[in-house]
């Protein structure tokens, strides 16, 4: 009977996950690029319970049967397809088509520099400038050096990410793909880490000026799926509440005899 609890217990805290990762999905369904995440579930392991310093057994420790626990948490995962493209026609406005992130040099309070990777090409040019992504953090070019547009120069760019002003070549951007994506950590700021085992690959995305990649949460999917959270959890909710009240009787009738 006892068991029954933390079955039902077990399921509400997985409902709990679900719900924090559908309601981070549906805040950033308006974040440029944004990937939307999802979280798995999966049965409880055999779990072995055992006797422990029971005298009738001579203090041995015997397994006295097997139980399951239900449902516990899986994993979070991230959803990597593209979202749509939304025509802008800000000629900062960066989109990328297919796989590949942009590299971005990252400057933490301490003023450590790093690399980090986004999809989000809402870039902007600082007084001197400089290419920028618009928390401030340098948009790189090729050979990890900074992308310096000059002063009233109107720029264009190619599919292949080559930067180019009044017939000169300025830069190109620094375009970066992984063979897995599961080496890839949500960093912040709507971008990305390389964890150790990341390895790169050659980038198949196409640059579109113009444009940016829309979000690919959908939310009316998201919306359906809270929906169906909330109920799974209140039928938990009503296991426990229903074990409970068999126990309070079955106190009382103890009490009685």
């Amino acid at each position: 009977m006892v068991r029954s609890l933390y079955t039902a217990h077990m399921g509400m805290v997985h409902q709990m996950n679900r719900l924090d990762v559908i309601t981070n999905n549906m805040a950033n369904s308006d974040t440029t690029a944004y990937k939307r995440e999802g979280c798995t579930s999966q049965t409880f392991d055999a779990v072995m319970g055992i006797k422990i310093n029971d005298c009738s057994v001579h203090y041995i420790h015997q397994p006295i049967g097997r139980m399951s626990l239900g449902v516990k948490v899986g994993e979070t995962y991230t959803d990597y397809t593209d979202g749509n493209l939304e025509e802008t026609g800000n000629t900062y406005d960066i989109a990328l088509g297919g796989k590949g992130f942009f590299a971005i040099s990252y400057a933490d309070r301490n003023g450590n520099e790093s690399i980090r990777y986004t999809r989000d090409g809402n870039f902007t040019v600082n007084s001197e400038g400089i290419l920028m992504t618009k928390d401030g953090d340098f948009v790189l070019g090729e050979d990890n050096g900074l992308i310096i547009i000059p002063e009233g120069v109107k720029i264009s760019v190619d599919e292949t990410g080559r930067i180019t002003g009044e017939g000169q070549e300025i830069g190109r951007f620094q375009l970066v793909d992984f063979e897995d994506y599961d080496y890839l950590k949500k960093f912040g700021e709507n971008m990305y880490i390389a964890i150790d085992g990341a390895t790169n690959t050659e980038p198949t995305c196409r640059v579109f000026q113009g444009y940016l990649e829309a979000s690919n949460v959908n939310a009316v999917s998201e919306m359906v799926e809270l929906i169906a959270i909330a109920r799974d959890y209140e039928s938990n909710q009503k296991v426990i509440q229903s074990i409970d009240s068999t126990l309070e009787r079955s106190v009382g009738l103890g009490k009685m005899t």
